[in-house]
């Protein structure tokens, strides 16, 4: 838990972020406003994580997940906001996803790498191999005709 009340506050450059994409751009906040959104976006926080962990500890679950959440938000009467946090949900996991599976395909490339330059290398030791056989056969092949 926080020792001070500022450590529970989101961090500044969030905060102004947010603000800016909210608001029409030519519209200044000023720092109290800023301060005041900050804190009031800290309890919201806290608020509907407190109420999301009511949630998953009657279904005795020490875990939140997204349906704890979408709960949370229904009990505090946030049900305008649901929708757009589903559709948010669903683009984070389907960008999840792909990234998992780029993650896969990148791996799977480089072992596919990995392999071809391990046969292209067992390959030219063998021909070095023939090499040595057949120069080893031309020194014998030498000798005999010198006999």
């Amino acid at each position: 838990m926080a020792e001070r009340p500022e450590d529970l506050n989101l961090p500044n450059a969030v905060i102004t972020r947010i603000i800016k994409e909210a608001l029409p751009e030519g519209v200044n906040v000023s720092k109290e406003a800023r301060r005041a959104i900050s804190q009031a976006a800290s309890v919201f926080v806290l608020y509907a994580t407190s109420c999301a962990n009511s949630f998953a500890m009657k279904a005795k679950r020490k875990t939140l997940n997204a349906g704890d959440v979408m709960s949370a938000m229904e009990e505090m009467e946030f049900e305008r906001f649901l929708q757009p946090l589903r559709e948010a949900l669903e683009a984070y996991k389907k960008g999840q996803k792909g990234k998992k599976e780029a993650s896969e395909q990148k791996r799977k490339d480089k072992e596919k790498k990995g392999t071809d330059e391990n046969d292209k290398s067992r390959d030219e030791e063998e021909d070095e191999h023939m090499d040595d056989e057949q120069d080893g056969e031309n020194e014998a092949e030498e000798e005999d005709v010198e006999n």
